[in-house]
């Protein structure tokens, strides 16, 4: 053959290779990039362009040096499509989508580095027969790593902290955590630390390194609802019986306390002064610990003082027991004058009403309890000596209120005369302060005056009246007036069974 004609063949056939692995190589990136998604940039054509180069090269049939440099650059840049490829089918679609775990961006470029370190190491190695100068660069470096190793062991130490979090999965962002003494919320988990905010907004970064040692309680896991426990001194003389009903009462009736499961109390310990009970009570954010706290102390101080039960200072006292005439309570004076002027009462004398204060209590209810509750069981009325009250129904599951009650309003009268269930729910606007007079006390009065029976009896029958709206219609007086006989005598019955006279 032709030497010329030999050579343009082979100079054809070159450009051909050049060209159809240009092109081969650059359609098959383009369809990972448009069909899988894999982030193919400038990288991958300079890729493109260097295996077909290397293609014509070896077609042409060169062997020199230069093929070696052209291999080491195509080695080189191969690392740049396999970082593509973990990056969209390891780290977003097997760890992100699938695991539900995201990877931090340090850890995507240092997986990077490592691959083209091992890609250097290798055209090294083979492509230049690099092996004893490789092996006296790492011997002569050994002790430099050993130094950057010591130096970076906190680093290193919070990044597998980092992976290991993000892969176990122990909290997530928006959960509460206690570690430690400390409660906070999970803001932000990366690499190097994890970031909670405290009840008082304060941030605090703890490193994942130190984390990963405690022992971590997610207040969130597997839900919301966690218990919390707070601990109070009652005086000695209070039996702990009566106590715990006080101390649930004030837990259950607190706001953003869950109600099911119930409150808890336990006798803890029997201190120097007191006798220390504590409170456990469950939540469902824990973001609203402090209300919750604050609202639970708020109620145990008013129903610690209705039950006149005693909160000891932490002192040791000398007491002197002496008998001494019973000091006039706040209040009192109040009472007297709202009753000589309600009806219910207008048939008592000054001396018997005293006699009905001084056997009387005086309460003070904070804002939002329940004075009275619907449906329940009750034995006694009210006196609202200060303060405003709402008075509601339930009706098909929802409380409908249906008035007010101020200074000087009574309220409970049918249960304490009668012993009917509270027809209606009675809740604290404000603090209140309540004069409670009860069944013994109100019998023992009518059976000093007997001769109020029959005055009750019609009051009340009046009151049923109104309540169903009979009166209100004037062309119905004979029906009221049999009415009236009627509900009289059920009444005159039901307070002489009643108090068992």
């Amino acid at each position: 053959m032709i030497p010329g004609f030999i050579d343009t063949q082979r100079a054809a056939a070159t450009v051909l290779a050049f060209f159809a692995t240009y092109f081969i190589a650059l359609t098959i990136g383009r369809f990972l990039k448009r069909r899988a998604g894999v982030p193919l940039g400038l990288a991958f054509q300079i890729f493109c362009l260097a295996l077909a180069f290397y293609t014509g090269m070896r077609v042409y049939g060169v062997r020199a040096d230069l093929g070696n440099h052209v291999g080491a650059v195509l080695v080189l840049l191969s690392t740049a499509i396999v970082v593509a490829l973990i990056d969209r089918y390891v780290w977003d679609a097997y760890f992100e989508r699938r695991k539900q775990t995201p990877i931090p961006k340090l850890l995507r470029e240092m997986a990077a580095l490592l691959i083209f370190l091992i890609a250097l190491l290798i055209v090294l190695s083979v492509g230049y027969h690099a092996e004893r100068e490789l092996k006296g660069l790492l011997a002569g470096s050994g002790i430099a790593a050993l130094i950057l190793g010591f130096a970076g062991q906190n680093l290193l130490g919070g990044l597998v902290a980092g992976i290991t979090l993000q892969i176990s999965r122990p909290y997530r962002v928006g959960d509460w955590l206690r570690v430690g003494d400390n409660y906070g919320e999970v803001m932000e988990i990366n690499w190097r630390a994890t970031r909670l905010r405290t009840n008082d907004n304060i941030y605090v970064e703890v490193p994942n390194n130190e984390i990963i040692k405690q022992t971590i309680i997610n207040l969130h896991y597997p839900s919301g609802l966690h218990a919390m426990r707070m601990r109070i001194g009652v005086d000695y003389k209070v039996p702990p019986n009566r106590v715990k009903d006080a101390l649930f009462r004030a837990a259950n009736n607190a706001e953003n306390v869950v109600k099911d499961p119930r409150p808890k109390i336990f006798v803890v310990d029997f201190g120097e002064s007191a006798v220390t009970y504590e409170v456990k009570y469950y939540i469902n954010n824990h973001a609203l610990f402090n209300e919750a706290s604050d609202a639970i102390r708020t109620n145990i101080w008013y129903e610690l003082k209705r039950e006149k039960i005693p909160i000891p200072f932490p002192i040791r006292t000398l007491q002197f027991d002496r008998r001494r005439a019973k000091p006039v309570q706040e209040g009192e004076d109040e009472a007297r004058a709202i009753l000589r002027g309600e009806q219910l009462f207008q048939c008592l004398s000054d001396a018997q009403i005293d006699n009905l204060l001084a056997r009387s209590r005086l309460n003070h209810f904070g804002r939002g309890e329940r004075l009275i509750e619907e449906g329940a069981s009750g034995d006694s009325m009210f006196v609202l000596l200060r303060g405003t009250a709402n008075v509601s129904v339930s009706k098909n599951g929802a409380a409908i209120r249906v008035g007010s009650l101020h200074s000087g309003d009574c309220f409970g009268e049918m249960s304490l005369l009668t012993g009917e269930r509270r027809t209606a729910t009675v809740r604290a606007d404000g603090d209140c302060y309540v004069l409670e007079i009860s069944k013994p006390v109100m019998g023992e009065v009518i059976r000093q005056s007997p001769e109020c029976l029959n005055q009750l009896s019609e009051l009340l029958a009046k009151r049923k009246l109104e309540t169903e709206g009979i009166i209100k219609d004037a062309r119905e007086s004979q029906t009221e007036t049999a009415k009236q006989r009627e509900y009289s005598a059920s009444f005159l019955r039901r307070l002489r069974t009643f108090f068992e006279l």
